[in-house]
Formats: structure tokens, C-alpha cells, sequence
């Protein structure tokens, strides 16, 4: 069982970080390296690697793990994700660390006998956990780049499970809230309690030696031996597909990045079987036939053409992208100019596109929200951006019983039966079908821009569906719109993604009566929301590095 306790001090064991920067301060710094993730500890544990000489590589190694701890909604062990590397001579590469489905998985797998979905057996059950890929991924990232031992990287980690961390008012909630619903099915893991309390410090023994065997033994740590023996028990227990042979033939891998240009800015972004890259590409080319700049800033019409581009990117998303590994997906046709002048073309400024009336380009195919991301730039101009997921809020809800993680239930991504929603509403056909190890779609877009050949920008968010918006409308505020990187990252933000047919607008938004009511007129359906993603950037002028940490949560600029 977890112990708990109230102490004072939540940075005591980070006492050497020289110097911090919060979410909601300016920062006009001349410092050397930046770290910029969704909790403090997790900063703060990348900025401390930068400082003992790693690169962005390490720090993302060193963040990724101490997010798994701090962090457990999202950070992971047991989920997966992308990540995107710049090097100091502009050389750009992407890893791949989704999860795939097991070997057993079927393509009716979540349906009856009737061919109908059985609920929630995508989300909740052994049987929505897709192979973890991050242990595998984080390996072959210090593989390739590196800098300072492995186990120097994994140590903090470590330290964080075994000495106990501080509870942030929202790490409370969130465990108040997982506790209520999904945690109910692991009352004797370390993460369950009846109340937790901001203050409240938490001890994880259980991930803590998990963490240890993967320190001293990398890969093998969680893929074969005493973890993997665990893992592979919970699931066959409980009627989960996960077998050893599974982990023992999870590979990550590289793979070419998604670039594009827009106003004189390169954009590297990651390829499927993220669906980010190509739409992100989309909804730019398309944007560059529209004055946003002199149409204004959340005027009624930039948002009416925002919105009628997203449509038309979702809409390709959802018949056309999958795992390249098994779809040929055509990626030259999605980005090209002209096809994408030509859907542009489709939009009229004075009158709405239904969402019934727009469907996806065809080709010659003979040529597819619970989540985190940090982004980290290091002093010698490295710069790293990685998002990572459990998928839901917690993943499954599943802790392995003695090794302390939680599981993923990413098979929720998979088009578990033609046209019927995942759990953000997206829908997806033959291209994204359940087949035994292959890797779900995903949204996650972790992104670098470069200006003139030298880095600009560092960015990306979690938020299910939304990342792709999220880091599109990103973009624009600070290159369209001229904001800082704090105003860009922290301006509300709206959403569509062809089905449902609604914007869905952050309730800030709304304070603009008068835009409301014009949106409105022009048949746009709307969905107000409290909050949508966190998006954690950096952006580089003039050889300064600036934070922009979102204040939708408790993420965090750390630098020296």
C-alpha cells in the first residue's frame, strides 16, 4: 500500500538546480539549456542532466522516466510514443515507440456475436492493452545519441519513486478522480488511496524496483526476466493477449520525418503512424491561401477558416492513415500542393461546409487524451520534442501487480469496427484496422521548426484528437500572429475534427458574445469546454532561449 505524509520541502532533493522558471513569469533568459515538461520534478530532473554535460537526448531520456513517476496519468513505461531529434548541425530524425497489438489480437476481437462493439472492453479491460514500446524506445535514443552513462539517466527516476515527491493540488485530483473509477480495480496498488491532499508525499517501492532493473539492465529490465514475468501474468490472469513472445519482438524504430514549409519556416514532424505530421502539413499549405494575419486573431473569419481546414484534414485522417507498415499510406498525395490548393478551394469564406457533405481525397495508391509532451534544447543546440501516452487519463486503470506501472489501452485507437468512434470521437476504416502487431494511429505531433537553417521553435501537446489543432494553431499565433511563445502557448484555442460536426471552443472564447453569435449564423455547431490541451514549447530568437510552460497546468520552464 502507499505511504502517505505531509512535508515541506518539494524540491529537496533538486537543491542544486541553480535557477527555475514557473509556467506564468517572462522569460527573456540568456540561458544555455531548456527544459519545458508538465510537472516541476520532471524539469527540474532534465535540467539537472544538462547540467552535468548531457545533451537533449539524455534530458529526454532523464524526463521520460521521472515523468512515469510524477506523472502517472500520462508519463509511462508501460505506454508509447514519438519522438523528434534535431542535432546541433540540423541533421533530423524520429522514433517511433508506439505500441503495436499482440500477436492473438483478431479484427472483431471487441465485438459480440451479433457484430456489435461490446462497451468499454477497448478501454477498460487487459484486452485494450497494446505491447508497451517506451523502455524499448528510450534504449535505442541513448543508443543513437547518447551522451552520459544510461544509468545516470534512469537514477533520478529512482530517487523520485523510492524517496517520495509532493503531491501537486492537481496530481491530487486527478488521483482522487482515478481512484473513484478506474482505480477501484487495483485498491492494493500504490497509487490507490481513499483521499490524497496537495502536499500529500507518495513512496512507489513497487515502480521504484521495476525502475532499477531497467537501470542495470536496459531493454532486458522490462522485456525479459522478473517485469516481464509480471506483466505477462497480469494479463494471462485476466484474459489479456500479452505474451512473452510479444515482448520479446517489440522493436521501436526510425523512421523518415513529415516536412513541410510554411512562410520560410521548415516544419520536421513526425510521420505515421501518427496522423500529425500529414495533417499538421495539410492544414499549414492550406492556411497560406488565407490572409490570417490581416483577418486577425480569432476574428470570425480566421476561426470559420480554421475550422473548415481542420474538417477537411480530419476527414483524409480518417479513411487514409494507418501504420505504413501495414497500409500503404499515400503520403505524397496527402501534401501535395496542388491537391491541397485544390481542397482549400473548397472552403468559402461567407458559408459552412456540413461535415456530411466532405469526403476524403482519392488517390492512385499505387504510389496512412491523456497524453504528455516536453520539449528540451540543450546548450550545444540539440533539441528534442516527445510526446508520450497511456492513451486515457490513466491508461486502462491497470497497475501490474509487484511491478508498480500502468498499462496503456492505446488498442482504443485502432478502428475497432468501420465508422464507430474511439474514445475522442474519431473515427477510421480499413487503413487502421485491428491486425496483430501493428501499431494503432495516433495523434501525437511533437514538432521543430527551423528559421533561415537554425532552430526556432520546439513544440507539441497532449489532448487526444485536439494535438493536431493544438499545435497548428500554435504555429500560427506566433508566426501569423506575431505572439510571444508564452501568448501562443496560453491563448484559448478551438477545435474540429469533421465528426462530430461542432467547433468545440475553450470557454474564453465565448467571453466574445458578438463572435458567438456570428458563428452561429454561419451554422457552425458549438461545444464549449473548460480547457483543451497543454502545450509546452520553446522558441529560440536571437540565439535567447523562451519558454512558454501552458497554465492549463502545473507544467514547468526549467533552465541555467
Amino acid at each position: 500500500m502507499i505511504k502517505i505524509f505531509r512535508i515541506n520541502f518539494l524540491f529537496l532533493i533538486f537543491s542544486s538546480i541553480s535557477c527555475s522558471q514557473t509556467s506564468n513569469s517572462a522569460n527573456n533568459l540568456d540561458s544555455k539549456s531548456m527544459v519545458v515538461s508538465a510537472h516541476p520534478l520532471a524539469s527540474e530532473v532534465g535540467i539537472n542532466i544538462l547540467k552535468k554535460g548531457g545533451n537533449a537526448a539524455d534530458a529526454t531520456i532523464a524526463v521520460q522516466f521521472a515523468l512515469a513517476v510524477v506523472y502517472p496519468s500520462a508519463g509511462n513505461i508501460g505506454g508509447g510514443g514519438f519522438f523528434v531529434y534535431r542535432s546541433k548541425d540540423g541533421q533530423c530524425s524520429t522514433l517511433d515507440f508506439r505500441e503495436k497489438a499482440p500477436l492473438t489480437s483478431t479484427r472483431d476481437m471487441y465485438l459480440d456475436s451479433s457484430n456489435n462493439v461490446i462497451k468499454n472492453l477497448s478501454l477498460y479491460s487487459h484486452l485494450a492493452v497494446g505491447v508497451p514500446g517506451t523502455v524499448d524506445g528510450m534504449v535505442n535514443i541513448h543508443k543513437k545519441y547518447g551522451q552520459l552513462p544510461w544509468k545516470e539517466l534512469v537514477q533520478p527516476a529512482i530517487d523520485l519513486a523510492t524517496n517520495g515527491f509532493e503531491l501537486t493540488r492537481l496530481e491530487a485530483n486527478k488521483l482522487n478522480r482515478f481512484n473513484k473509477t478506474k482505480g477501484k480495480i487495483n485498491k492494493n496498488s500504490e497509487y490507490y488511496k481513499e483521499h490524497f491532499s496537495e502536499g500529500d508525499s507518495i513512496f512507489l517501492p513497487q515502480l521504484s524496483k521495476t525502475l532499477i532493473l531497467i537501470r542495470d539492465h536496459k531493454r532486458a529490465g522490462f522485456y525479459s526476466g522478473e517485469t516481464a514475468e509480471m506483466l505477462v501474468k497480469e494479463m494471462s490472469l485476466n484474459g489479456g493477449k500479452i505474451t512473452q513472445q510479444d515482448l520479446d519482438s517489440y522493436q521501436s524504430i526510425w523512421r523518415d520525418p513529415t516536412i513541410c514549409f510554411y512562410k520560410g519556416h521548415k516544419i520536421i514532424s513526425m510521420s505515421p503512424p501518427s496522423s500529425g505530421g500529414i495533417l499538421l502539413t495539410q492544414m499549414l499549405k492550406m492556411a497560406e491561401h488565407f490572409p490570417l494575419r490581416d483577418f486577425g486573431f480569432h476574428s470570425l473569419k480566421s476561426i470559420h477558416v480554421m475550422t473548415e481546414i481542420e474538417k477537411l484534414s480530419f476527414a483524409d485522417r480518417a479513411k487514409h492513415l494507418g501504420d505504413p507498415d501495414f497500409y500503404k499510406v499515400p503520403e505524397k498525395s496527402l501534401i501535395d500542393s496542388l491537391y491541397l490548393l485544390e481542397r482549400s478551394n473548397k472552403i468559402n469564406i461567407d458559408s459552412t461546409l456540413l461535415s456530411s457533405g466532405i469526403y476524403a481525397g482519392e488517390f492512385n495508391l499505387n504510389e496512412s487524451e491523456e497524453t504528455t509532451h516536453f520539449s528540451i534544447v540543450d546548450e550545444y543546440g540539440n533539441a528534442s520534442s516527445l510526446t508520450t501516452t497511456l492513451n486515457g487519463s490513466f491508461g486502462s486503470g491497470i497497475i501490474v501487480d509487484g511491478a508498480g506501472f500502468l498499462l496503456n489501452n492505446e488498442m482504443d485507437d485502432f478502428s475497432i469496427q468501420p465508422g464507430y468512434p474511439n474514445m475522442y470521437g474519431l473515427i477510421g476504416g480499413e487503413a487502421n484496422a485491428v491486425e496483430p502487431s501493428k501499431r494503432m494511429l495516433s495523434s501525437m505531433t511533437p514538432t521543430i521548426l527551423e528559421k533561415d537553417g537554425n532552430l526556432f521553435m520546439v513544440l507539441g501537446t497532449p489532448g487526444g484528437s485536439t494535438i493536431i489543432t493544438a499545435v497548428f494553431q500554435t504555429i500560427i499565433n506566433v508566426v501569423d500572429y506575431d505572439m510571444s511563445i508564452e501568448q501562443a502557448v496560453n491563448s484559448p484555442r478551438f477545435h474540429h475534427q469533421w465528426y462530430p460536426d461542432e467547433i468545440k471552443l475553450e470557454k474564453d472564447i465565448a467571453k466574445d458574445s458578438n463572435l458567438i453569435i456570428q458563428l452561429k449564423a454561419m451554422n457552425h455547431q458549438l461545444n464549449f469546454v473548460s480547457s483543451m490541451n497543454r502545450v509546452d514549447a520553446i522558441l529560440v530568437k536571437k540565439n535567447k532561449y523562451f519558454g512558454g510552460a501552458d497554465n492549463r497546468g502545473d507544467d514547468h520552464v526549467s533552465f541555467f
